[in-house]
């Protein structure tokens, strides 16, 4: 048994098909990994960042959930690599395209660690306001590793061009 339960944060997103249909369905979806109930941002509209030219919006949205006593950040990424797939992820053929769904494992509680296939806290949280502008919905005082600053003071001193919408 475990003393400390870890809280996860991951991050979903989408911007091709019905992208408000899929992250709702992947919202619930997640909730299978949590042992208590899922925390849940509001759906917010952004513009693309990154993305080639012509991409359309994106629905974006944070869930917060505490990971089942099996699973590992590695387990729970491979999950969330599956749930993708089945949503309709196929393998980027261009960095950023549009896609489906997208869910980024944001931080599992306090770790810290860099692989070849896992980096946490997701090495860009703390730049993209699509992921700090839900994030600071759930945990407005979280600090995520390796940051001096918590997600609420984050979130209001990035100057990026991304325009957020939250939606009803």
């Amino acid at each position: 048994m475990r003393n400390a339960e870890p809280m996860a944060f991951i991050a979903l997103g989408g911007n091709l098909g019905d992208a408000r249909a899929t992250v709702r369905e992947a919202m619930q979806r997640l909730a299978a990994f949590s042992s208590s109930p899922l925390l849940r941002s509001s759906l917010w509209r952004s513009t693309p960042v990154d993305c080639p030219a012509g991409s359309p919006d994106f629905i974006n949205a944070v869930v917060a959930l505490t990971p089942l006593p099996h699973l590992t950040p590695e387990s729970l990424l491979t999950e969330l690599q599956a749930l993708e797939r089945e949503f309709g992820r196929r393998p980027k053929l261009v960095l950023n395209e549009a896609r489906p769904l997208d869910l980024d494992l944001i931080a599992w509680g306090g770790e810290v660690r860099s692989t070849p296939a896992l980096t946490l806290p997701h090495p860009r949280a703390h730049l993209r306001r699509f992921v700090l502008q839900p994030l600071s919905e759930l945990a407005p005082d979280l600090m995520l590793p390796g940051q001096t600053h918590t997600v609420a003071e984050l979130l209001a001193g990035l100057r990026t061009g991304e325009v957020l919408e939250r939606l009803p």
